[in-house]
């Protein structure tokens, strides 16, 4: 066994003790990965160092020059190691982060999956047809009901429409003779109608020679008109 083992073996108290919770150990691989993300730019930085100071001494101190590429070797040993170990614990804290997630999305499916159960177990399936059935029945009754008060209710319509309308006919043409009867017609008169007056034909020859006149003067007023436009035409041309 090595010693390594020897040294966690040698806690005794590993089993005694309660396992972190999720969080307590995300948060320690998070400071851990920040101490070697510091380590590692320290490291970096005194390799540079290092290497300024090899190229400094060069051929003149060469003992001093391969005393700082010594240094300078074993910081980059140690840089590689912390490269290494970063990624085993960037790994293990995805790992574990992926695994907090799925125990998180377990548990709230099975509160869900108590929460459906207990709600299932208040149902009965043979009550649950029986309910929708008497729903069913209930709709019916309804439609029945609006169907009926929808409709048309008659109390004593046994009647004969062609007697009815005979009837009102017959109603019709008394009022009509009714009103025929009150209608009052003109008197006619007894006196004879007056006389035409006679039409003289000293008055008729005098409308004649009116009539001739006004022909006479519209035919002087055409020609005049006619004249003007012939003296108007000879003008402009």
């Amino acid at each position: 066994m090595s010693k390594l083992g020897k040294f966690f073996k040698g806690g005794g108290s590993s089993k005694s003790r309660a396992a972190p919770s999720p969080q307590e150990a995300l948060a320690r691989l998070r400071e851990t990965e920040e101490m070697l993300g510091k380590k590692q730019e320290y490291l970096e930085n005194r390799i540079q160092r290092e290497l300024t100071l090899a190229k400094k001494h060069g051929t003149q101190n060469k003992r001093a020059a391969l005393q700082a590429l010594k240094r300078k070797k074993r910081f980059e040993k140690q840089l590689t190691q912390i490269d290494g170990t970063l990624s085993t614990i960037e790994f293990q804290r995805e790992a574990l982060e992926n695994s907090h997630t799925n125990t998180e999305v377990l548990k709230n499916m099975g509160f869900a999956a108590k929460a459906m159960k207990s709600v299932h177990d208040n149902m009965d399936l043979n009550k649950i047809d029986d309910l929708m059935q008497e729903i069913t029945e209930q709709q019916d009754v309804a439609q029945e009901i609006s169907e009926a008060f929808s409709q048309r209710v008659g109390f004593g319509d046994d009647f004969d429409e062609d007697e009815l309308m005979a009837e009102l006919e017959e109603l019709e043409q008394e009022e009509l003779n009714k009103k025929m009867t009150s209608i009052r017609l003109p008197n006619v008169p007894s006196s004879s109608l007056p006389a035409q007056p006679d039409r003289t034909p000293g008055r008729t020859q005098g409308l004649s020679s009116t009539v001739q006149r006004s022909r006479a003067a519209s035919s002087r007023r055409a020609e005049e008109e006619d004249d003007d436009i012939t003296h108007l035409a000879a003008w402009a041309t």
